[in-house]
């Protein structure tokens, strides 16, 4: 279907996709038939029902995780938008206004620069300036990123009319001088150049010190601001809420004259009483102030290392916005995470491509994809209720529908504001359940998305030739995996919860939707089967115990296909959005990491949670990059450096592995029978296969990131444990 704005196709892997999938199913269907025939008649000992239940209860798991996956195959679709279309549809006065929120929450963990050069990026939208409105919540409470963005303030001045002259594409400053491409814009960008290296110095300077230079600050106004963090008490878990407006579009111009856009820095009330609901309330608090500020019917939310690459893209969001076939229940146009700076076999999956691309095109032939927390542009009228049913809020300003006719500066507007992100503001309201981002979710973004498609809210995913933003991706393993965790933990409370996706979402967006979000949040189960394959088949062959057919047998051919399919389809996948052979086995590599180690360790903390025992809250993952590990990871070699429980289980199963395979290959040479040792063997080398990177980390590097000595003794006593039982004699 075309219009003037996007069109649209189907996929032609759609019909082998729906054949393959039938026919999986009824192979499936023998395997676990089998199974429970093999639990009724023939497991006469403790052993073998144990055995034959464990594998049951695995491929149940396995088949559940398989349809869902499924799901997302059966109807993929692709788009493709047209913004040089745009203003034949619209005039230029009638582009709509856009509130863009930027959330960060640790100037050590997430630098100051990092963030200011994604708010420039996308201030410089090709777009009316004065239409533009950045607001970033600090959730630190850190003088030194409202520094940061007072240099980014004026840095903006010479910035935006340089990339709207000079038509630049890469307009985040620190991706535009690291290329070459500035060599024919010359006299104009060395100036400009040296203007950013002595802003980004001063901003890096005040990080490293931890505080602010009294020379950089260069009016009393400022010393005024900045005293507000020097008072007692203050801390970034206990501070007032503060609110600094850095560029008002009705008053500010650029070096060439232009209006710029609103820059607004807000840091929300906290102390330990707030109900803080992590980067959900501070969304929702950035949704109430941009409400009575500036209250545009377009809103981005945006991670804060995940910047601009793209100056067109705002522009294709407005195509699917002014489509009218999608417009009356359009929510949000989702875009790719991509990120710059992948070594070329990524080694930590940090691609995702299944979720950040792949999954997203199958469920845009449904109802829509999923929101992924960055690059996604909102109808603010999404977080107030059913695309029928307006949920009014408790102060006729935060309607969406509220017309904003003061200037953001005005003194009763900034009142306001301050008391809209005070600390108890929420208590007594629908914040949070039915206005706003969803609480009830370390994954707010997952969870948010889920919610409005549940109402009956579309959207759509627009994956555009150059990657619309780019971002930055842990480094090191431990980082990569942590993330992980966190995810996971999040995906439980939703999976669990009475919203659970196999019920409630499944009634309210239809069956289909229903398993692509069910998908997402049984994530952390697969780390039942992943563990039982990583060890049960390995500790039976090290004790003489044969759990699969033989190979004349035919249910030997019917684990082949099982195997051979899934693989195959997965890896075929990974080769039609783009991707390599080499990334794609990367990629089921880390599958099986974070099935041992995350998802495990995610599964154990939601089940103490809710035993009423406190348990760790959100974490911020690291974007500081030590050059030393960059260096390593450009080498692709795996970043293990300092000990965490969760290499445990992954070295565990590496050792058991190598010991199952060793014991295998001499059984094999004493008795030359592979028929009743084939398939343990064959699951034993694929564990040893995947492992060479840990077995490399622990016997053969000597760099900072290999395996800590704590965690191999650590690993070793478990495998111990576990194969204590084992005859190491044939």
């Amino acid at each position: 279907m075309e219009t003037l704005l996007d069109t649209y196709k189907h996929m032609p892997c759609t019909t082998f996709n729906r054949i393959f999938a039938v026919i999986y199913t009824c192979a499936i269907l023998t395997l676990i038939y089998h199974h429970i025939l093999t639990l009724l008649h023939h497991s006469t000992t403790t052993t073998s029902v144990v055995t034959t239940t464990s594998l049951l209860i695995s491929d149940l798991i396995l088949t559940f995780m398989w349809a869902t996956t499924t799901s997302f195959r059966l109807r993929p679709i692709l788009r493709k938008a047209y913004p040089e279309n745009l203003e034949k549809v619209l005039h230029k006065q009638d582009f709509p206004a856009i509130d863009i929120f930027i959330c960060t929450a640790d100037p050590y963990k997430e630098p100051p620069i990092n963030v200011v050069n994604t708010a420039l990026s996308l201030m410089a939208y090709d777009y009316p300036p004065e239409k533009i409105s950045v607001y970033v919540s600090d959730d630190g409470g850190s003088e030194l990123t409202l520094f940061a963005f007072m240099e980014a303030a004026k840095f903006a001045k010479i910035w935006l009319p340089f990339c709207r002259d000079n038509n630049i594409m890469d307009r985040c400053p620190e991706a535009y001088f690291s290329t070459n491409h500035h060599d024919k814009v010359e006299l104009e960008d060395d100036e400009i150049k040296v203007a950013y290296e002595s802003m980004k110095m001063r901003i890096e300077n005040a990080v490293e010190r931890g505080t602010i230079c009294p020379e950089y600050i260069s009016d009393e106004s400022q010393h005024h601001i900045f005293n507000k963090y020097k008072t007692s008490g203050f801390s970034r878990f206990s501070h007032p809420a503060i609110i600094q407006v850095l560029k008002e579009s009705a008053k500010e111009r650029d070096k060439k004259g232009q209006l710029m856009p609103n820059l607004v820095y807000v840091s929300r009330e906290k102390n330990k009483n707030c109900p803080h609901h992590f980067k959900a309330g501070a969304l929702n608090s950035l949704l109430r102030v941009s409400g009575v500020m500036t209250n545009a019917p377009i809103v981005l939310t945006q991670d804060c290392d995940m910047y601009s690459n793209d100056p067109q893209t705002l522009k294709r969001a407005l195509c699917y916005f002014f489509d009218p076939l999608a417009r009356p229940k359009l929510g949000y146009v989702q875009f790719p995470q991509r990120y710059h700076g992948l070594n070329k076999d990524d080694i930590y999956g940090g691609e995702l491509l299944r979720l950040f691309v792949a999954n997203p095109v199958g469920m845009d032939g449904l109802q829509g994809p999923s929101y992924v927390g960055s690059g996604c542009f909102f109808h603010r009228r999404a977080f107030f209720g059913e695309p029928t049913t307006i949920v009014l809020p408790e102060i006729q300003e935060l309607r969406p529908d509220h017309k904003v006719t003061k200037p953001i500066t005005t003194q009763s507007i900034i009142e306001l504001a301050h008391h809209l992100i005070g600390c108890n503001y929420e208590n007594d309201t629908k914040w949070g359940f039915q206005l706003g981002f969803q609480y009830g979710s370390l994954v707010e973004d997952y969870y948010t998305g889920y919610r409005l498609q549940c109402e009956g809210w579309e959207s759509i995913f627009c994956h555009p030739s150059r990657p619309a933003f780019l971002g930055d991706i842990p480094i090191s393993l431990v980082d990569s995996i942590s993330q992980t965790k966190r995810w996971a933990i999040g995906l439980l409370e939703v999976g669990f919860s009475k919203y659970s996706p196999v019920v409630f979402g499944a009634r309210c967006m239809g069956f289909v939707m229903g398993l692509c979000y069910a998908h997402y949040a049984f994530w952390p189960i697969l780390t039942i089967p992943i563990t039982i394959y990583s060890f049960l088949p390995q500790i039976a062959l090290l004790n003489g115990v044969y759990i699969f057919p033989k190979v004349t047998d035919l249910r030997f051919l019917l684990y082949v296909f099982l195997f051979l399919g899934a693989y195959g389809q997965d890896c075929y996948d990974f080769i039609l959005f783009g991707s390599t052979y080499k990334r794609w086995w990367n990629d089921q590599r880390i599958w099986l990491i974070r099935g041992l180690s995350p998802y495990s360790f995610a599964l154990l903390e939601y089940i103490i949670k809710h035993l009423g025992i406190t348990t760790q809250g959100f974490n911020v993952t690291s974007k500081v990059q030590d050059d030393e590990q960059s260096k390593r990871y450009d080498q692709c070699l795996m970043e293990f450096g300092t000990h965490s429980p969760m290499f445990v289980p992954m070295t565990t199963a590496s050792i058991v592995n190598l010991l199952a395979f060793i014991i295998g290959m001499i059984r094999l040479l004493q008795t030359w029978s592979l028929e009743k040792l084939f398939m343990q063997l064959f699951i034993a080398s694929f564990g040893v296969l995947n492992s060479l990177p840990i077995y490399d980390a622990m016997f053969l590097r000597n760099d900072k990131g290999r395996m800590p000595t704590k965690t191999i003794v650590i690993s070793i006593f478990f495998a111990c444990v576990l194969c204590g039982g084992a005859s190491f004699i044939v």
